[in-house]
């Protein structure tokens, strides 16, 4: 996909500094770097990773992704991913809620699985465009493998400073095992009206978002802060989050912070705004719980917790059961009411 000349990210909106992460470090072991990666994870939970190696397939994914979005929508709405909490598969645009109100999201994508990309040429989860087939093992599967190899370098390093037994997250985390991690490339359209959210409020469902984007629109809202604050694209840095489980696992020592999607700033907005992610959750049958029993420093972070904040760290869900009710709950065919957008919900609900 042809990369236009954009125009420069304003300097008169608001925007949150990330901490930078360089990875090459962070394999090296680099204690300065390693606390520099925790700190941003505990703190914000968002933060910029360079060094990455990853550019050439990102652009490879952008191109796939631009391949499949340009396919008839009845060509395309053969492999959509359906109401029944399925995230796999083609979404279109208007499929999802991003409020309480019901209004409809302006954003289309093609979710490829994991389990689908490291099957091939078995089908694991489901069947995709002839688009996403003809790139599966020159685009799809390196990018796939890349990032789960990142984001299991960066579980590492969580898992020691947790306290944890070597390799606790990544068991969680199973190649072998089914699991909601998958390959997002998302389109959203061009001159949205000025404060029409593209994607709504939430945390991420997964442990890990992985996030590579050309153009503004990404907004978090920093713990104690009131006003919304773009997050600039940076070229050749990926930004990084911590997702629900992570948060969730560490007993809210590992910070799931709030954000959105909304047009990009300025001169920028005129340009169709192209995402590529990779989201790491855990296995389907893993319990959503404070891993209390096997590290001190998680135990003592519960016990410092209120009741009711006790409560919602132990949902008593699975991590397919979390992530399929998110994913029912935000579809507008499934919509009773604002109280199914808040079934939908995830940590964000209450800033957990």
């Amino acid at each position: 996909m042809p990369v236009a000349a954009l125009p420069e990210f304003p300097t008169n909106v608001p925007t949150h500094p990330l901490l930078v992460v360089d990875y090459e470090l962070i394999k090296k072991g680099d204690e300065q770097e390693i606390e520099t990666l925790w700190k941003a994870a505990t703190t914000l939970g968002f933060w910029y990773l360079k060094n990455h190696g990853c550019n050439e397939d990102v652009d490879n994914m952008f191109d796939m992704g631009a391949e499949t979005m340009d396919l008839p929508l009845e060509e395309k709405m053969k492999y959509e991913q359906g109401d029944d909490g399925h995230s796999f598969g083609y979404k279109f645009a208007g499929a999802n809620a991003v409020d309480s109100s019901g209004e409809l999201d302006k954003i289309e994508f093609i979710n490829i699985a994991k389990d689908d990309a490291l099957a091939w040429p078995k089908q694991a989860q489901r069947s995709y465009p002839s688009t996403v087939n003809a790139r599966m093992e020159s685009t799809i599967i390196p990018f796939v493998r890349k990032s789960m190899e990142i984001n299991d370098a960066i579980m590492a390093v969580f898992n020691a400073k947790l306290g944890l037994p070597e390799g606790t997250l990544q068991k969680l985390h199973s190649k072998e095992e089914f699991s909601g991690s998958e390959a997002r490339t998302i389109k959203a359209p061009k001159n949205l009206p000025v404060g029409r959210q593209a994607l709504g409020a939430h945390t991420d469902f997964g442990s890990l978002s992985f996030l590579h984007n050309r153009l503004g629109g990404l907004q978090v809202l920093p713990p104690g802060v009131e006003e919304w604050q773009y997050v600039k694209p940076v070229p050749g840095h990926a930004i990084c989050n911590v997702g629900d489980a992570l948060a969730l696992f560490s007993g809210g020592i590992l910070h799931s912070n709030i954000h959105r999607v909304f047009p990009p700033p300025g001169a920028q907005a005129n340009f169709e705004r192209w995402s590529q992610v990779f989201f790491t959750r855990p296995g389907n049958s893993v319990v959503l719980r404070p891993l209390a029993d096997e590290s001190p420093l998680i135990a003592e972070s519960v016990s410092n917790l209120p009741e009711e904040r006790k409560t919602a760290f132990n949902p008593g869900a699975t991590s397919y059961e979390w992530f399929s009710r998110r994913i029912k709950n935000q579809r507008i065919k499934n919509r009773t009411g604002p109280e199914t957008w808040m079934a939908s919900r995830g940590t964000e609900q209450g800033r957990v």
